[in-house]
């Protein structure tokens, strides 16, 4: 019996979606765009279109929605989620179970804290202050 590489799924319009299942357990769509030092732990998820920086760690049950960008050294909590085309930026950290809205933006270095909610479009500074969406 041979063992693939890859894991199916069906995604909402009915479309079949391949991802890579990571050393580690996680899984990668074929079409993201993964360093090759990243890690994706046990249960998680990066999305098709997504780009995903060096020295990235995304712990277990985090999700990395189609489109999201996620810079160099960022740090994905476990069950944090980031939304579709929102980009989290370089040393930033997305704290346990907190969502990232779609088109969100987390700054270089911003701390988003464990299970908070930041709004589509939303803006987290560094020094945490949030910004309305322009």
């Amino acid at each position: 019996m041979r063992l693939r590489k890859y894991e199916e799924f069906e995604d909402d319009a009915g479309r079949v979606r391949r991802y890579l299942r990571m050393p580690s357990g996680g899984l990668v769509a074929l079409d993201a765009d993964v360093a090759s030092d990243v890690q994706v732990a046990r249960w998680a998820w990066v999305d098709p279109g997504a780009r995903v920086s060096e020295g990235v760690r995304i712990n277990s049950y985090a999700w990395v929605g189609a489109g999201a960008v996620v810079g160099p050294r960022a740090h994905l909590g476990t069950g944090a989620h980031v939304g579709r085309g929102a980009v989290v930026g370089e040393d930033a950290v997305i704290g346990p179970r907190a969502q990232v809205g779609a088109g969100a933006r987390i700054e270089a270095g911003a701390v988003v804290e464990p299970e908070a909610r930041v709004p589509e479009g939303a803006v987290v500074t560094a020094d945490g202050v949030r910004l309305a969406a322009a």
